[in-house]
């Protein structure tokens, strides 16, 4: 297995990017990012789908280029889509401890890529290999968020946005895998649990049996703040679980449901459940990840690293 992940890794490396870019000038490099993971998840297991949501959500703004960890008005960080991204106390750790070990050395962006990464690893889900040498961006603006997949819409408007970073459907249902561990809060699903579109129902595509259960989670008018695992049931261990609630009629989110309920991905999530989903996802989702982590990467003088990941040098 772990020769399969080298070779996908190995396979998008470019734009400057290889694995092991430290290992002669900063050798601890992933160590110390790890182990800054494995701390804070220990006392906050919530910081681990937090880090994978802000690796995604920095790749489409700008490439990956942690752009989305600028502080100040109008930055990506304020922008709606990102008010609820936790996690970002694990970087400024990990660059902290990392400027002492290798000042000026490691970017914010590869801190960010290693972290989602090992953000997998501490929920008990595959390990690979990360391309590494990208450089930090400087420019960060809350409007270029407007690009970022909405959980309303549809599939194929997803494929395109996708696409437009040349991710294929594989890798668009592989990366909404990544919702196996995690939350949302009542306020962005609960829509789909009474009058939906109009209706004086819910979301025909929900269970009926499961129906009830998400009503008690959320009634309606009430607190829409609360947290629900996307993932029922196992919301907090990576894994294909994920899909099989698809199959079932148990997505919470709606475009996450809509992955099953539309013919051209499918096929995809029918690859992840079963005697081999396992395997599949895992191989699925490390190639997917390494090839969205080369989106607009930036390098050479195309670039800076940030002494602070917060603030352009």
């Amino acid at each position: 297995m772990m020769l399969i992940l080298a070779m996908a890794a190995a396979l998008v490396q470019g734009q400057g990017t290889r694995v092991g870019f430290y290992s002669e000038t900063c050798p601890s490099a992933e160590s110390i990012v790890r182990s800054t993971v494995e701390s804070h998840f220990q006392s906050n297991p919530a910081i681990a789908p937090g880090l994978l949501r802000m690796h995604f959500h920095d790749c489409f703004v700008q490439g990956c280029d942690a752009s989305i960890l600028i502080d100040g008005p109008n930055t990506e960080k304020t922008a709606v889509p990102n008010l609820s991204i936790g996690g970002y106390e694990v970087i400024d750790d990990a660059k902290t401890q990392l400027e002492a070990a290798c000042p000026g050395v490691v970017s914010c962006a590869d801190i960010v890529a290693l972290a989602a990464r090992d953000s997998v690893v501490v929920t008990r889900g595959i390990n690979w290999q990360v391309p590494t040498g990208r450089r930090d961006g400087r420019v960060s603006l809350a409007s270029e968020t407007s690009g970022l997949p909405d959980f309303r819409e549809s599939i194929d408007r997803h494929k395109a946005q996708f696409a437009a970073f040349d991710l294929n459907t594989q890798d668009l249902v592989a990366l909404v895998g990544a919702h196996t561990i995690g939350t949302t809060a009542c306020q962005l699903f609960s829509y789909r649990l009474y009058d939906f579109n109009g209706t004086t129902g819910p979301d025909p595509t929900i269970d009926p049996a499961f129906v009830p259960q998400l009503q008690a989670l959320c009634p309606q008018n009430g607190d829409g703040s609360r947290r629900v695992d996307l993932d029922t049931g196992s919301g907090d261990r990576f894994g294909t679980s994920f899909f099989t609630n698809l199959r079932d009629g148990r997505g919470i989110i709606e475009s996450d449901q809509k992955l099953w309920t539309d013919g051209s991905t499918r096929a995809v999530v029918q690859r992840y459940i079963g005697e081999t989903g396992s395997q599949n996802f895992n191989v699925d989702f490390a190639r997917s990840m390494a090839k969205m982590s080369n989106i607009g990467v930036k390098t050479g003088t195309n670039g800076e690293i940030r002494s602070v990941c917060t603030a352009i040098n």
